[in-house]
């Protein structure tokens, strides 16, 4: 088992189901809303019987009640493909302490993968520097796994981030409905990336975004001048911080209302995590909140 995934943790979370938000398609029968009626066992709705309609759907009861056909309609059940999209530019590889935002997002994508595998659903992985640098189809053998998860381990981050650029492709390739996973510290244009989700959103695509960022990062917290480097392009600031600390803050709270106002704009699942918060918790929520609400489907 590699070193990234948490048998304890998998364990706790095992019985726990991992749903999509919206209805999925598939092509094997699995335990996932389909956007498509059919004749399953999870009743739906009512329609008024058309000619054409098979007449063994009929509601005889509702016939009986209001002296009209009505036709029995069902939600199809169908497995899930999930997409985790991991940003490996340079800016992810920043950590003040503790474990850096990529080492953080290897042990989301690891865990969650294996528990949306080991239900029978198809997990995926796109990563992105510049470009779209690795595409790893989805697939729902176990075995898949150790691909996926080899694949996390030898990421290395540098360069500029390509998220923007990513999302749209990944976009326009999947061409079925899935849940994208994003994984980033979102240093783009917030405006662009709106874009791009918008992009996903059309596509009929179940959006989660973890915004990734150094506890450092929020707080900026130091008391001497430092030498500030850019980890994406390498250019460099000395500064004393005391005299840019309120300037900092304001234009953090900025970059993180705009992105956040962003991804709820899309009615994408936003989660701004900072990579001292314990896993568990975040995953728990993450699978929690996307079961369907007492009383619906």
């Amino acid at each position: 088992m590699s070193t990234l995934l948490d048998h304890d943790l998998l364990v706790r979370l095992g019985a726990i189901p991992a749903e999509a938000r919206l209805p999925m398609l598939g092509n094997v029968a699995g335990k996932h809303r389909s956007p498509h009626r059919g004749s399953s066992v999870e009743f739906a709705e009512y329609r008024k019987y058309v000619p054409g309609d098979d007449t063994r759907r009929l509601d005889w009861k509702a016939y009986a009640r209001s002296d009209r056909y009505y036709i029995k309609e069902f939600e199809a059940d169908t497995n899930l493909r999930i997409y985790f999209v991991v940003d490996n530019s340079g800016s992810m590889n920043f950590a003040d302490k503790g474990i850096s935002k990529i080492d953080y997002a290897r042990r989301i994508v690891a865990n969650l993968a294996y528990l949306f595998v080991n239900q029978g659903d198809a997990a995926g992985l796109s990563v992105c520097r510049d470009t779209l640098h690795i595409e790893i189809p989805p697939r729902r053998r176990p075995a898949h796994l150790q691909l996926i998860t080899h694949t996390l381990e030898a990421l290395e981050p540098s360069g500029e981030t390509g998220l923007v650029a990513a999302l749209h492709a990944v976009a326009e390739k999947v061409g079925q409905r899935a849940v994208v996973v994003i994984l980033s510290d979102l240093f783009c244009d917030t405006n662009a990336l709106e874009e791009a989700l918008q992009h996903l959103r059309y596509r009929k695509h179940d959006i989660c975004v973890f915004h990734l960022m150094d506890p450092q990062e929020i707080a900026f917290h130091f008391d001497r001048p430092h030498r500030f480097v850019d980890m994406e392009d390498n250019t460099a600031l000395v500064v004393e911080p005391n005299l840019i600390a309120d300037e900092y803050q304001q234009a953090l709270k900025e970059f993180l209302t705009s992105v956040k106002s962003g991804c709820h704009n899309v009615h994408a699942d936003y989660q701004l995590v900072t990579t001292d918060s314990p896993l568990e918790p975040l995953l728990r929520e993450f699978l929690l909140n996307r079961l369907p609400k007492k009383g619906k489907r």
